[in-house]
């Protein structure tokens, strides 16, 4: 169960959007008139009257399931699930219709719902979106309902960029990350499958804060794609394993994945493969003394004039 929350200025548009498509069955209303699209339409406008100054009254919310639920969501189950939906999310006392749709393989229904209730009043929306997850996930346990298993459910076929970016990575990273002792050989995996690892790091120092991923043109935080995969989740992944397989090596890592400054007659490592720039054994260029001394000789030079 998944719910999708709209608000709009035109209850025109949104009553013709759920009722005229086709197969759409009108389930059930409450507090408008039914006998034309018409009908419904006005009665909801003639409440917004009772408060013009909410720009946006329309409430339109879709909520779906998983096919696997089908056989047990007949209308009746739909109408009781988003009335307890409603009510857990304290839209009450308000004209409403629940509209179901058939052009998808998923069940789901479309709530429109007037935002100014039979008082005159507004229906807050404050921290909707969190709510609404809480409610569909209290919902799916009461009622046992289908937990799809996150990311694993979708669809790639219908997937568009970005998204078709992000979730190829996601699958890559999620494959690589446990045949990986480091960072180093999850870098070079992910590059043989065009995705580059690229690390933030605090201000000039060495501490790694964060990661992200690209492929293509198209570049994610690594808790963009998933909150599993934050730099310091992630890095939990190789342990001490690493380490002691390999030595030093993770170490390594972190010191060498700065993009390489210009330095002179040291030729870079062959240890070192994979993207450009990510894992460089070249060492920043010292500072030459011989400089800093001369600035300080024309200093004192300077002082004795005075």
């Amino acid at each position: 169960m998944i719910g999708k929350i709209k608000k709009g200025s035109g209850f025109k548009g949104c009553v013709n959007y759920v009722l005229g498509k086709e197969q759409a069955v009108l389930l059930h209303a409450d507090g408008v008139l039914t006998e034309s699209r018409g009908d419904i339409i006005r009665s909801f406008c003639m409440q917004t009257e009772m408060n013009p100054d909410l720009k946006k009254p329309v409430g339109h919310i879709a909520l779906s399931y998983s096919t696997v639920d089908t056989p047990k969501l007949t209308d009746g189950k739909m109408v009781q699930l988003a009335q307890e939906y409603m009510r857990e999310m304290k839209i009450t006392d308000t004209q409403y219709i629940i509209v179901r749709h058939q052009d998808r393989e998923h069940p789901h229904v479309h709530i429109v719902f007037n935002r100014i209730d039979n008082n005159g009043k507004t229906i807050s929306d404050r921290n909707d979106m969190y709510r609404n997850e809480q409610v569909c996930k209290k919902l799916k346990a009461k009622h046992g309902l289908y937990f799809a298993g996150g990311k694993e459910q979708v669809k790639q076929h219908r997937l568009k960029e970005p998204d078709k970016s992000k979730y190829e990575i996601y699958t890559a990273v999620k494959n690589e990350i446990g045949k990986s002792k480091n960072w180093r050989q999850l870098q070079e995996r992910l590059a043989e499958k065009g995705i580059t690892v690229r690390f933030k790091y605090k201000g000039q120092t060495s501490e790694i804060q964060g990661v992200s991923f690209s492929k293509g043109e198209y570049t994610f935080k690594g808790s963009e794609i998933d909150r599993n995969f934050s730099f310091s989740k992630l890095d939990k992944c190789f342990g001490d394993a690493g380490l002691n397989t390999i030595g030093n090596q993770r170490q390594a890592a972190f010191t060498s994945v700065r993009e390489p400054l210009p330095t002179q007659g040291k030729a870079d490592s062959p240890l070192i493969t994979g993207s450009p720039g990510l894992f460089s054994a070249s060492s920043p260029p010292v500072d030459e003394e011989p400089n800093f001394n001369l600035r300080k000789k024309k200093k004192k030079k300077k002082q004795l004039k005075l």
